[in-house]
């Protein structure tokens, strides 16, 4: 794109928060409320973490 051309996207996007004094928002991007670690992640942090604590359970188990 050319500068220009770019210079008058960001214009038309901005013109429509001049009528909008005091209630703009501090970001043009949507907010989502996402998590930083996705299901499957945690899912398998849970499972290595339950997993490991039962092995360790069942070794001790078998050493008494």
């Amino acid at each position: 794109m050319a500068p220009k051309q770019r210079m008058r996207i960001a214009n038309e996007k901005a013109s429509k928060n001049v009528t909008q004094r005091g209630n703009v928002p501090k970001s043009s991007k949507p907010l989502d409320d996402k998590y930083p670690v996705g299901p499957w992640l945690l899912a398998l942090f849970v499972f290595v973490v339950c997993g490991s604590a039962i092995f360790q359970i069942i070794q001790s188990i078998r050493q008494a």
